[in-house]
């Protein structure tokens, strides 16, 4: 039986760059990082960085990271002075941030759980919604 997420890998280009980026702007603890490779994390998720040529989705793809209101707000401002983009904007429950990393792969910085989306598809379902 799965358990949860043990860890997620990204392919990136520059790894100087990605490291700068997740350590530096989002604020990830680095542990280790090697010629091709790094381990940073953000509470109990694991991230690896990997040399190579990444092919980010252009789809809804993305990783969702958890971040508290106050800490949003902050990275939100810290974010688009060091010019980060973003790839969309917030249409659902919680605040959210929709950026790409320095290789364009997709990520949102989300101030909700589960249990709130739930709650709010209670008031508010989506066509065609099945409660299991």
């Amino acid at each position: 039986m799965i358990t949860g997420i043990n860890h997620i890998t990204f392919s990136v280009r520059d790894l100087t760059a990605s490291i700068a980026f997740y350590r530096d702007l989002m604020g990830m603890k680095l542990h280790v990082f090697w010629d091709t490779g790094a381990y940073l994390s953000a509470g109990d998720t694991w991230l690896c960085l990997s040399l190579g040529e990444p092919e980010p989705a252009k789809d809804y793809t993305h990783i969702a990271f958890s971040v508290g209101d106050q800490e949003l707000a902050a990275l939100r401002n810290k974010l688009q002075q060091a010019g980060v983009r973003e790839w969309q904007q917030n249409t659902s429950e919680g605040d959210s941030l929709y950026l790409l990393d320095p290789n364009g792969h997709r990520l949102e910085l989300h101030c909700g759980t589960l249990q709130s989306r739930l709650a709010e598809l209670e008031m508010s379902p989506y066509k065609g919604l099945v409660w299991c």
